[in-house]
């Protein structure tokens, strides 16, 4: 791979990761287009999504904070309750247990945990297939297709007002279940859980804002799973460096786009990136049975 290739697969991930356009797609498509090998799997790609996560830790460092502060609290709350459990079975005491869910954060601490069940579940048992599907162009070509409906749905969908304290866990649940799904490449992750989220009455700032921190365990999880095959991979301290580059650029452009897509969502503005994706899905499709 070459410096090149690297700072403009950056740039696709940047800007694909948080437009519903689906970053694994463009990627995806790029290298079965211009031939690129990285020689490592789809840890490249992993690493373009850790720059990517950069961008939502500084967009949205306040809420990230908040939330890391109610976790760990919500931790030692539990911890304080199993301690009066036992305290209370041997003394015949009826000490009150503390309440785990006691504010809006705490809430969300939930959600996220909730949704990152079957997230986790779907991509580890299904992590080989996906790495297969990406070698495949019409895959994403018929993703994207799929994911050009889901924006038009969402431009449709009513405006919501639930935040974290009306979320449900079930909803928690089945919109990790689609981004679980939405890691096959061409189907967009960001697009696919924000219409998840909005067709659960999300308020539509907190759809965004929800859709973004959601990803964050499922990037370090994704990260942690390609890393303890790190000793096998051949990789140059040249190739290392274009790795950083692109990592780097992907977070720069990630950050312009996170604030573009709180606007798009706001505005209902999904329409113009949903024909886009029908016709790159069109054309991926198109390409796989001309190459054939």
């Amino acid at each position: 791979m070459s410096l090149l290739q690297a700072i403009f697969m950056g740039v696709i991930q940047g800007l694909t990761e948080f437009l519903p356009v689906s970053s694994s797609g463009h990627l995806a498509i790029f290298k079965i287009i211009f031939g690129v090998d990285t020689d490592t799997g789809i840890l490249f790609d992993v690493l373009l999504h850790v720059g990517t996560l950069a961008a939502i830790c500084v967009v949205y460092y306040k809420d990230i904070w908040k939330l890391i502060v109610e976790g760990c609290c919500i931790v030692r709350d539990c911890a304080i309750n199993v301690i009066l459990f036992f305290k209370n079975r041997v003394s015949g005491e009826k000490v009150p247990y503390r309440r785990i869910v006691n504010s809006s954060y705490r809430k969300f601490v939930m959600l996220v945990i909730v949704s990152t069940i079957p997230t986790g579940i779907i991509g580890v048992a299904g992590g080989n297939a996906v790495e297969l599907a990406s070698e495949i162009l019409i895959v994403p070509g018929i993703c994207l297709i799929a994911t050009a409906v889901l924006l038009f749905i969402a431009d449709r969908t009513k405006d919501g007002d639930k935040l974290p304290k009306n979320v449900t866990y079930t909803n928690a649940f089945g919109i990790g279940i689609a981004q679980g799904i939405a890691t096959l490449p061409g189907l967009s992750r960001s697009g696919t859980t924000i219409t998840a989220c909005l067709l659960s009455g999300f308020n539509r700032n907190f759809a965004v804002k929800y859709s973004f921190i959601m990803s964050i365990p499922a990037i370090l999880g994704a990260l942690v799973l390609q890393l303890k095959d790190f000793k096998e991979i051949n990789v140059t301290g040249v190739e290392v460096g274009y790795y950083i580059i692109g990592m780097i650029i992907a977070a720069l452009v990630g950050y312009v786009c996170i604030k573009t897509m709180l606007i798009i969502v706001r505005k209902k503005k999904f329409t113009g990136f949903a024909i886009y994706c029908l016709l790159v899905g069109a054309l991926s499709i198109g390409g796989y049975f001309y190459m054939a």
